[in-house]
């Protein structure tokens, strides 16, 4: 199909003859359909497109596998789940998401029901390797669906898929879509209706040589037997566990499985070793080889495949120079614009936030209620909602970037550099994902075959600045970094180009990056010796970013920060304001009250630990309380800057912009400003190298299955935190900065 253009016409599916017996009726529930298909495959946009903002992300309970449900109300008024399951490229297993898509598909989770059909998403450009899998969902004998992606792309190299001959072939409807222009929902969503009544689909076409086939089929008859499985997912089991491939990564749960089966299945595999028979590699030359009839029915192609966008594009992207160029151009372009762009609604926070302390100020009597409002709430949670912009911003970049297909040339560039500190080529995408979060950066690990190579990407990709850094960068830089122009020219009052705060968040960004690739070579070398698996890829064609699909990751990421900042940034709030506010000490001025305060006590008893950083002990209370969460240093200094405040006598004079009240303190014992150019780039510095988020650590011992590991992340980070800002302030001085 010519990409924008009318989509072939659909074998229609009809209704199964076969009624439900009214003697045994069962409790309404909603149709639940499984949305199947490789990576890359445009699966995740067609339920975005399809779900909307009628859809839920959490976990499997007892992993950390991400789940995604959402639902679709059809044509006639009927509403199914759906439920998007990870790539996978055949039910054979090789990580945890894997194995879920998998269990999920045969019935094996007690925490969801089977699906009662299935859409499987096949990309047209890439058709004989998605077939692999699609002949084994045909083979589960549940009612199939195929929606054909990327035809326009298919078009571009020269293939055409005939939608009608592969329908016809395969047995089951097929429905060419384009998902980021809303072609083919409609189609799609009125086979929903009809899909979970459709006839199973036709019985299997390929075959295996005789002493394979016999095998199958007594252990179909055994599984059948034992453990009372339909007789399709018998089947699939037989072939799945006597094609157990040897040496792989991830084994198969062989103890669900009775005695009489496991001793079966010994005597089979040991028979196969003595026939020299490899069943793996039969089942897949036998499935690939019926594979392989129904593309020759179904694709056409051109003589000479021709000089696709793509690749025009790739010999610039993936230029062994001007690739790396490029890509620190973009990195640069984006960090800029975060300042520039995020001025301004950062603006209407502010003084959004400042208009409703007025409001308290005026309205709320005094006392300790007013202020634990004004200080406690407006000072913690109100600092950190006005750097909601440039976190949004950040993520505006990084999904347009992977929906254009730019982020996979990316890894293919960085696995170049990753391969001489011992990182895996995969570990690019996890870590990238660490620049928002490093616990989807450590769960997107689990891609990772190699053990090695994941616990190695495991351990430093809390290096990587994640987003709740970025308030702390953001205050630091916007109050303590002019805004001198590196790069460019003025235009008017504008500045055109590369400035210093941008110049500034680069390195910090640059720094986390680099200590990344340091730790590893040396974990590499020491703890963990080994070599970098082989490094395969698959490149998605270039296209245009779905609109729908960055706006929802927007929608999400902003959903995630609100509900932090109302309920563990609030939380931390009221506790700090408590903790600066008690004891009252009689007769002091307001900065004597902080001091003496539980919170000033924390704060003294670690400053003699952080002083040689050039921190005091208002600081230490800051970086205490971020274990929580990085960015609750924002809120903590904004809580401490509001109960210390030299400006009490005239309370309408209270600002949200904590960054002046840094730069107006004064150490009383030094009489020189607390906060200097030189004591905040340290202060950032601190904040890229050290392991201060505890959600993270608690992920980490969940997926390396203890707390070896973790503790190991702590330790190694603090002390390498503290020894870096230790060079970089004491240098500092040296050279005559302050």
């Amino acid at each position: 199909m010519k990409g924008g253009g009318q989509a072939p016409a659909a074998v229609p599916i009809t209704p199964s003859a076969a009624a439900p017996s009214p003697r045994a009726p069962k409790p309404p529930r909603r149709p639940l359909l499984a949305l199947v298909g490789n990576p890359n495959c445009g699966k995740t946009t067609l339920f975005n497109a399809l779900t909307g903002l009628r859809q839920k992300v959490g976990n499997y309970p007892g992993v950390t596998v991400e789940r995604k449900e959402g639902s679709v109300t059809t044509e006639s008024g009927t509403v199914v789940g759906l439920i998007d399951l990870p790539g996978l490229y055949s039910l054979t297993p090789h990580s945890p998401d894997e194995r879920i898509a998998r269990d999920v598909l045969l019935g094996y989770r007690s925490d969801m029901p089977r699906p009662d059909a299935i859409v499987n998403v096949v990309d047209a450009s890439n058709l004989e390797r998605n077939l692999y899998l699609t002949s084994q969902l045909l083979d589960l004998g549940v009612p199939l669906l195929i929606a054909l992606t990327m035809s326009d792309t298919a078009s571009q190299h020269g293939i055409r898929v005939d939608a009608v001959a592969l329908s016809r072939s395969l047995g089951v409807t097929v429905i060419p879509i384009l998902a980021s222009r809303r072609q083919g929902l409609r189609e799609i969503t009125e086979a929903f209706a009809l899909l979970q009544h459709a006839p199973p689909p036709p019985p299997r076409r390929w075959v295996l040589p005789p002493v394979a086939e016999q095998e199958v089929e007594e252990m179909t008859a055994l599984l059948i037997r034992h453990h009372d499985l339909p007789p399709a997912t018998a089947f699939t089991e037989a072939t799945l566990l006597l094609g157990l491939p040897e040496g792989r990564s991830f084994e198969e749960p062989l103890s669900r499985w009775s005695p009489s089966v496991r001793e079966h299945l010994k005597q089979d595999l040991a028979h196969f070793a003595r026939e020299n028979v490899d069943l793996s590699t039969s089942i897949a030359e036998a499935r690939y080889g019926d594979v392989g009839r129904v593309v020759s029915q179904a694709m056409r192609r051109t003589e000479v495949a021709p000089v696709t966008l793509s690749d025009k594009l790739d010999r610039v992207f993936m230029h062994r120079f001007w690739g790396y160029v490029i890509f620190l151009a973009l990195m640069a372009l984006i960090f800029q614009t975060m300042f520039t762009w995020a001025g301004i609604p950062q603006g209407w926070i502010e003084t959004g936030i400042n208009a409703v302390k007025d409001a308290a100020i005026t309205s709320l009597p005094s006392g300790d209620l007013r202020d634990l409002f004004v200080e406690g709430v407006l000072g913690g949670v109100g600092n950190s909602l006005v750097f909601l912009p440039q976190i949004l911003l950040l993520f505006l970049f990084i999904s347009t970037l992977e929906d254009t297909g730019y982020l996979a040339r990316a890894a293919f560039l960085m696995d170049r550099l990753m391969s001489r500190v011992g990182l895996h080529g995969k570990s690019f995408i996890p870590l990238l994902s660490s620049y928002a979060c490093a616990i989807p950066g450590i769960l997107a690990t689990r891609t990772i075959d190699s053990p090695r190579a994941r616990l190695l990407t495991i351990l430093v990709a809390p290096l990587m600045s994640c987003s709740a850094r970025l308030p702390v960068y953001a205050l630091m830089i916007g109050a303590f970094i002019p805004p001198t122009l590196v790069l460019g020219f003025h235009l008017g009052s504008f500045a055109v180009g590369l400035t210093l705060p941008a110049l500034t968040l680069f390195s910090m960004y640059a720094l986390g990056t680099v200590m990344a690739f340091l730790m590893a070579a040396l974990f590499n070398r020491t703890l963990l010796k080994g070599e970098p698996p082989t490094f395969l890829l698959e490149m998605p064609p270039y296209r245009l970013p779905s609109p729908r699909t960055v706006v929802y990751q927007m929608a999400e990421r902003a959903w995630l920060f609100l509900k932090r900042a109302g309920t563990v940034i609030l939380a931390i709030s009221i506790v700090l304001w408590f903790l600066a506010s008690y004891p009252r000490a009689q007769g002091a001025n307001a900065s004597e009250q902080v001091r003496q305060s539980y919170a000033g006590w924390i704060g003294r008893t670690i400053e003699p630990m952080i002083a040689p950083l050039g921190f005091d002990w208002k600081m230490g209370i800051g970086l205490v309380s971020s274990f929580a969460a990085r960015e609750v240093f924002v809120t903590a200094m904004g809580t401490i800057y509001n109960v210390d405040d030299n400006l009490g006598e005239d309370e309408d004079k209270l600002s949200i912009a904590v960054g002046d009240r840094l730069k107006s303190d004064i150490n009383p014992a030094t009489g020189q400003p607390t906060f200097t150019p030189l004591v905040a780039v340290a202060l950032m510095v601190f904040y890229v190298l050290a392991m201060q988020c505890m959600s993270t650590v608690a992920v980490v011992r969940r997926e390396t299955n203890g707390w070896k590991w973790p503790l190991f992340q702590i330790g190694y980070m603090t002390i390498l935190a503290w020894v870096v800002t230790f060079l970089v302030y004491q240098g500092g001085r040296l050279l005559g900065y302050r």
